[in-house]
């Protein structure tokens, strides 16, 4: 069996940023880290979940929305994966850095928070969301580049 490209990158080395996971033809996948893997610090599920709904509605209404596939949390909870088709990473980086600052400055509840739009409505926190929002916004002002750090 493959071994999937994701497992062969050395968790113990990546700490959070933006990096190109893969390109597969003209689709490509960005591994948003919030977290430094296996630090025994991960997301909880409200945040997690809050984070998704908030920046899942304004990634798909920004200047790049049609050309998003698919954004959501890592199992790991240490991130989030985001899916673009034709991406110039440097506007992917823009358009991220300007949904996270969006949803700092939010008012009212997480988008999609009611019974009918969500399966675990109960489950969202816009605290929660703007917090980590915030501190991934920080994290992304300070990163430099879009390749994994490599074993010296």
């Amino acid at each position: 069996m493959k071994r999937i490209a994701s497992f062969s990158v050395d968790h113990d080395l990546i700490v959070p940023g933006i990096y190109i996971s893969r390109v597969d033809g003209d689709v490509t996948t960005f591994d948003l880290r919030t977290r430094k893997p296996n630090s025994g610090k991960y997301m909880d599920n409200i945040t997690m979940h809050s984070v998704e709904h908030m920046l899942a509605t304004l990634l798909r209404n920004s200047e790049i929305g049609e050309n998003i596939i698919y954004f959501g949390p890592m199992g790991c909870r240490t991130g989030f994966y985001l899916l673009v088709r034709n991406a110039d990473p440097e506007q992917v980086l823009s358009v991220l850095k300007k949904a996270l600052a969006d949803t700092v400055s939010h008012k009212g509840r997480a988008f999609g928070q009611s019974r009918k739009e969500c399966g675990n409505y109960k489950e969202l926190s816009i605290a929660s969301a703007r917090r980590e929002a915030a501190y991934y916004l920080k994290i992304l002002e300070d990163s430099h580049g879009f390749d994994y750090p490599e074993n010296k």
